[in-house]
């Protein structure tokens, strides 16, 4: 909504900004207020709007391989970017009310309002060269604060992670937030997703 849109566009204005500053210097009390302030109205914003299946897969990382919730969200996070801003389907599965999934153009929104540089390109229309932009940002974010590239960073024990990660896909497929995504997603591609942020490839889901 209206209301949710602007909490969470807030949110991110404000995190990109302050949290490296913020990461780099926890006695900085302005940067640390901000991010407090950023945290709540993120929290405004999903109690309402809900999350979705990077939740969803977050929370089975934390169970399973024990990697922080928030560390477990930023890993899967541009792989659930990419999968949620496929055009895919064209009808809401669980929300019959909606016509259709707009993550894409929801998340050029977030690269219009962050005032991302944005590079054209032939072979994408001028939302996708925003989301492009959106990942690109969120990775230099993640380096910034210092997150690990992959999944396998913090799970070195390859075939621990693949034992796991059948029982992991299906309970997140199952998860209470895994309804609220905008394309909802198959088990087999909630599996491919953990193995491209595993090994830090990005086959297509």
């Amino acid at each position: 909504t209206d209301y949710t849109d602007g909490l969470a566009l807030q949110a991110l204005k404000v995190i990109f900004e302050y949290l490296p500053i913020a990461y780099e210097d926890g006695t900085n009390v302005v940067a640390r207020e901000k991010m407090a302030n950023a945290a709540t109205l993120a929290g405004m914003a999903f109690a309402n709007a809900f999350l979705g299946v990077c939740h969803s897969m977050a929370h089975k990382l934390g169970a399973y391989h024990h990697i922080a919730h928030g560390v477990a969200n930023a890993l899967m996070l541009e792989e659930v970017i990419r999968f949620n801003s496929k055009e895919a389907p064209t009808k809401m599965g669980t929300f019959s009310q909606y016509d259709h999934p707009k993550a894409l153009r929801r998340y050029a929104e977030i690269a219009e309002y962050l005032g991302l540089p944005v590079k054209s390109s032939k072979k994408l229309t001028s939302d996708e060269a925003k989301v492009e932009a959106l990942i690109a940002a969120v990775n230099d974010l993640k380096d910034k604060i210092g997150i690990k590239k992959t999944i396998k960073d913090y799970v070195p024990d390859e075939a621990e992670f693949l034992k796991t990660l059948d029982e992991m896909s299906e309970n997140a497929f199952d998860d209470q937030c895994t309804g609220a995504n905008p394309r909802y997603p198959l088990i087999s591609e909630i599996k491919q997703m953990f193995l491209n942020a595993y090994y830090g490839k990005h086959e297509e889901v």
